[in-house]
């Protein structure tokens, strides 16, 4: 059951139903996270290797067809499609449809309190980020992994824009062609099953989205990935890009359990790679936030919701795969708690170090960097020419108040907090 012993092999004894877990799976990880980083000598590890092998043989052989196997070159457009398909279209609707909330949309929700419901901070989260695009009536949106139409039909129903959705799902594509018909929404919404590469409308956007799609793109992808966001902009157009990230020295318990047995290729990357590769674009870093604890609460519904249907998500798609996307939002909890997967970007307190600041002047975006002091605490006062490197003239003037946090040497501010003003 546990030869090697790995969280691998670990992973697959669970959802091979070598064993149980009853109660919150989650409150397991912290052990197991801690059995793994412990360093056993070797006395204990013959000792502990005894008792396991103690144990009594199942005698059971593994299922057949049960672990990705993706084939063709990383991150290729047709690796990808297989990738999303395990995933996506060899389970059913219906078994997502039992644990996400109505919208069926698969990111995180956004909670202005622990106990608000999972429809309502879903709703929350719908307009947050529509407001963050400045979605006005009649531009173009573009959602790149639309999955089944959730944000699509919310944009255009709200806020009156035309919106395309793609992904590389048929069956998130059928779903959420169905339920755009039943909304009446069929001229101002589209959804098209392509890969964002193959997708050819230079310019034909106002606005971008794109929420935790990039962790299927790959980080050698990434610039390839910001790149065409960046053509299929206008000039002045706005890219929201939601991440899920990983700590650039931290381990993430479980990553080939998750890789092999639901989302094969999966790629998540430290935010300032994800920073490099957007700015490298042409892009400049004008809102960033860290909304990792929003993530928590949302797999902490989705993980309850899908337990409470534990019988019919098992009817739908089988034992295996319900333990296994137990086992896995049990282990996205974990990481939460434990600070190992940030959720988009960092906003927080300064630190003692130089940092960039977002400034805007006119349509355009770019980064100043400030000094330290100048980043302590909120700022209320205007900043003084000499707190920005290479301004001698001008001054900044403050239009929000905020704060910033260095993640991985890249400091980023939130709102765009400050308007550059030139001289009188």
């Amino acid at each position: 059951m546990l030869a090697p012993p790995t969280d691998l092999r670990l992973g697959e004894a669970y959802i091979y139903n070598d064993f149980d877990i009853e109660g919150e799976i989650e409150a397991t990880l912290p052990l197991t996270q801690y059995l793994f980083e412990r360093r056993w000598g070797k006395m204990e590890k013959m000792r502990y290797a005894g008792r396991l092998l103690s144990l009594p043989k199942a005698g059971r052989s593994l299922p057949a067809n049960v672990a990705a196997k993706m084939r063709g070159r990383l991150h290729s457009i047709d690796r990808d499609r297989q990738a999303v398909a395990y995933h996506y279209d060899d389970i059913p609707n219906d078994f997502f449809a039992r644990w996400l909330d109505s919208r069926m949309i698969y990111s995180s929700a956004y909670f202005a309190a622990p106990d608000t419901d999972l429809d309502t901070a879903r709703e929350s989260k719908l307009d947050y980020v529509c407001r963050k695009l400045r979605l006005q009536p009649g531009e173009r949106l573009l959602d790149l992994g639309c999955g089944w139409g959730g944000l699509v039909i919310y944009a255009a129903q709200r806020y009156g824009v035309k919106v395309d959705g793609v992904t590389l799902s048929r069956q998130q594509a059928e779903l959420a062609r169905e339920r755009i018909r039943k909304a009446g929404l069929e001229e101002r919404c589209r959804i098209t099953l392509c890969d964002y590469r193959e997708i050819n409308e230079p310019q034909g956007y106002d606005k971008l989205v794109s929420l935790e799609m990039d962790v299927h793109v790959g980080e050698a992808l990434l610039p390839t990935f910001f790149k065409c966001a960046a053509g299929l902009l206008r000039p002045g157009g706005v890219f929201l890009n939601q991440s899920i990230g990983i700590h650039s020295n931290m381990p993430v318990l479980g990553f080939d359990f998750v890789r092999r047995y639901v989302w094969p290729d999966v790629t998540p990357v430290p935010i300032s790679e994800t920073l490099r590769a957007a700015e490298a674009a042409g892009f400049g870093v004008h809102d960033v936030e860290n909304i990792k604890d929003h993530y928590a609460h949302t797999l902490r519904h989705w993980l309850r919701r899908l337990e409470a249907h534990a019988e019919e998500a098992k009817r739908i798609a089988g034992e295996i795969t319900y333990r296994s996307l137990r086992l896995v939002l049990s282990i996205g909890l974990h990481e939460m708690a434990v600070g190992g997967e940030p959720i988009s970007d960092v906003v927080g307190e300064a630190a003692e170090r130089k940092g960039w600041l977002a400034v805007k002047k006119g349509r355009l975006v770019r980064l100043i960097r400030l000094q330290p002091r100048s980043l302590c605490g909120p700022l209320i006062d205007p900043v003084r020419n000499s707190d920005i490197e290479g301004c001698s003239k001008g001054r900044a003037t403050p239009i929000g108040v905020v704060a910033a946090l260095p993640y991985h040497d890249v400091h980023v501010v939130m709102d765009c907090a400050f308007e550059r003003v030139d001289p009188q």
